[in-house]
């Protein structure tokens, strides 16, 4: 009867470690599962945000590297989702430095050269307009760029994720925040303020 016990404590010994083992299996098989899956689910996350901010949301975007500077470009198209009008002043960056002009090389837009954001994008309430590069939207060329530190009036810093140069993989452009500063014209009266908003996350598409 000894041994029998001894053999029948064996044999559990032996199932309580092959269960054991497949539960390890399975929890390293989901670790490598749902990073893929949360980052999915914080793009839906950011858009949904941005699409209902207010007064500024952003209805579109999209980013892509160029392969040759090594730039990342976004596509942005803002609304006013506002009972006023406004009048973008400023874009804010991750790192929390603002630039106050985009930049222009296309003959449908004017000269080559930098331009103020505040003479450009006035928003009525329900209005829309774009940031972007060519490659996005048309001809006229409103440029941002977005860095990890930014170095110019229309380069915007605090990414902590850029495009890649790499049709496979071409990466994901994420900024821990983002925001606007504008002045908004209620009842007689030009008002400046600062929306400051979540986390920007969207997948790039491929280099050009």
């Amino acid at each position: 009867m000894r041994i029998f016990y001894r053999g029948q404590g064996a044999t559990e010994y032996l199932v309580l470690l092959a269960i054991v083992l497949i539960v390890a299996l399975v929890s390293v098989a989901l670790l490598g599962f749902f990073p893929g899956m949360a980052s999915d689910s914080q793009r839906a996350q950011s858009e949904m945000y941005w699409e209902s901010a207010t007064p500024i949301a952003i209805t579109e975007w999209a980013a892509r590297m160029h392969s040759t500077n090594r730039y990342t470009y976004p596509y942005f198209r803002v609304k006013n989702n506002g009972a006023y009008p406004i009048r973008l002043t400023s874009i804010v960056g991750g790192d929390g430095t603002k630039i106050t002009q985009f930049y222009s090389s296309s003959t449908a837009c004017g000269a080559d050269t930098l331009y103020n954001l505040t003479d450009y994008y006035y928003l009525g309430p329900g209005e829309e307009k774009y940031f972007g590069f060519y490659v996005f939207y048309g001809s006229c060329d409103r440029r941002l760029i977005i860095r990890s530190i930014s170095s110019s009036s229309y380069m915007l810093g605090g990414a902590s994720s850029l495009c890649e140069n790499s049709t496979i993989a071409p990466g994901t452009l994420a900024m821990p925040s983002m925001g606007f500063e504008y002045i908004a014209y209620i009842e007689g009266q030009q008002i400046t303020k600062r929306q400051v908003g979540k986390q920007v996350i969207i997948k790039c598409l491929p280099p050009y």
